[in-house]
C-alpha cells in the first residue's frame, strides 16, 4: 500500500507541492477518464445501449461528445499554467543548468497537451512523473508497492538477459579477432607499455631502492646474508686455489673462515649499493641497452600470451552469462522457515 511520510514532508517543506501533484493527479485521473468514456461513447454500440438503458444521459451528453475538444482544451489549458508555473519555479531555484532544459526534460507533458488521440496518451506519463518526484523526495515508497516490485523485477530480467547477450557477443567476437590473428601483444607493447614506461621504470626504480634499504636493515637483511654466506661458502668449498688455505697449518682455517666472511660482506654490501643506487634513467638505459638485440621466439610467446587472454575471456564470458535473476526468484519462492522464523523477502508479485 502506499503511503506518505508525513515526518518527510514536513522536513523538506513540500506540502504545497504535495497538494498541487495530488490535485494535478486528481484532475489527470478525471481528464484519462474521460477521454476514455467518450471514445467509447463515440462507438455504436455503447452509444445505442446508453440511448435505450438511459435516454436521459445521452440526451444531455450528446452536445459535450459533439464539442468535447472544448472541454478538453479546458484541461490543457490548466495543464499547461501548470507546467509554466513549474518551468518559472525551476528557473528560480536554477534546477538546471539552463533555464531553457527544463521543457527538454519534460518533453512528455508538451507531446501530451497536443489534443491528438495518439499523443493525448502521453498525459498518463505526468502520473508516474508525479509519483517519481515523490519518491525521490522520500515522500512515498515505490518499493513497498506489490505493482512497483512486479515492473522492477521483470525489468531487471529484461536488461540483463539482454545486456549479458551483448557483453558475451562483444566477447566472442573479440575472440575470434584473436584468433584470426590480430597483433593484440604488439598493440599492447606499443600503445599501452610504451607510453607508460617512464611511469614503469620510476615505479620499478623506487621497489628496487625499497628492497635495499630492507636488505641493509632489518631481518631481511639477515635473511639475504645468511643466504649470501650459504652461496660463498659453497663456492669457497668448491674453489680449488681457496680450499688449499685449509691445509695451511694453525691459521689455515682461520683465514678461509675471514676470507669466506669478507666476501660475504662484499657481495650483500654490493647488492645493497646496487638496489639502493639504481634510477629510472638508469633503469631505463638498461632497458634500451639490454632489450634491444633481445629475439625470443615471438610466434610462441605471442601464442601463450593469446591464449592466457582467451582463457580469460572463457571465463569472463561463463560469469557474465549467469542468470542471476533466476537465482533472486529461486530465493525468493522459498518456504517460510520453520521455528516461528518468518522469510520477509518480498517476491515480485507480492
Amino acid at each position: 500500500m502506499l503511503r506518505i511520510n508525513w515526518a518527510n514532508l514536513r522536513k523538506s517543506h513540500e506540502t504545497p507541492w504535495l497538494i498541487l501533484d495530488l490535485v494535478m493527479l486528481g484532475l489527470l485521473l478525471i481528464n484519462l477518464a474521460w477521454l476514455l468514456f467518450d471514445a467509447m461513447y463515440g462507438t455504436g454500440l455503447v452509444h445505442d445501449q446508453l440511448e435505450s438503458w438511459f435516454p436521459g444521459v445521452t440526451a444531455a451528453y450528446d452536445p459535450i461528445h459533439k464539442n468535447f475538444i472544448l472541454v478538453d482544451l479546458t484541461f490543457i489549458i490548466i495543464f499547461f499554467v501548470e507546467f509554466c508555473f513549474r518551468w518559472v519555479v525551476s528557473v528560480v531555484r536554477k534546477e538546471h543548468l539552463r533555464w531553457y532544459f527544463f521543457p527538454f526534460l519534460h518533453w512528455y507533458d508538451i507531446v501530451g497537451l497536443i489534443p491528438l488521440g495518439a499523443t493525448r496518451i502521453f498525459r498518463f506519463l505526468r502520473i508516474f512523473s508525479i509519483l517519481h518526484r515523490m519518491h525521490k523526495q522520500h515522500i512515498i515508497d515505490l518499493n513497498r508497492t506489490a505493482v512497483f516490485r512486479f515492473f522492477r523485477f521483470y525489468y531487471d530480467v529484461l536488461v540483463e538477459e539482454l545486456s549479458d547477450r551483448i557483453v558475451v557477443k562483444i566477447l566472442s567476437d573479440a575472440q575470434k579477432d584473436i584468433s584470426a590473428g590480430s597483433p593484440l601483444v604488439d598493440d599492447i607493447s606499443r600503445q599501452v607499455l610504451a607510453p607508460c614506461r617512464p611511469i614503469l621504470t620510476q615505479w620499478l626504480a623506487g621497489v628496487l631502492n625499497h628492497f635495499g634499504d630492507a636488505i641493509s636493515h632489518g631481518h631481511y637483511g639477515e635473511v639475504i646474508r645468511e643466504h649470501v654466506r650459504k652461496s660463498v661458502g659453497k663456492a669457497v668449498k668448491s674453489n680449488d686455489q681457496v680450499s688449499t688455505l685449509h691445509y695451511i697449518p694453525v691459521v689455515g682455517k682461520t683465514i678461509e673462515n675471514t676470507l669466506e666472511s669478507a666476501v660475504t660482506d662484499i657481495v650483500t654490501a654490493s647488492v645493497i649499493n646496487l638496489l639502493s643506487d639504481l634510477d629510472a634513467k638508469q633503469i631505463d638505459h638498461f632497458v634500451d641497452a639490454g632489450l634491444h638485440d633481445y629475439t625470443p621466439v615471438a610466434d610462441d610467446l605471442d601464442k601463450e600470451v593469446l591464449n592466457v587472454i582467451n582463457e580469460c575471456l572463457e571465463l569472463v564470458k561463463a560469469h557474465v552469462a549467469q542468470q542471476r535473476w533466476k537465482d533472486e526468484l529461486a530465493n525468493q519462492n522459498k518456504p517460510v522457515p520453520e521455528a516461528g522464523v518468518k522469510n520477509t523477502t518480498p517476491g515480485p508479485l507480492e
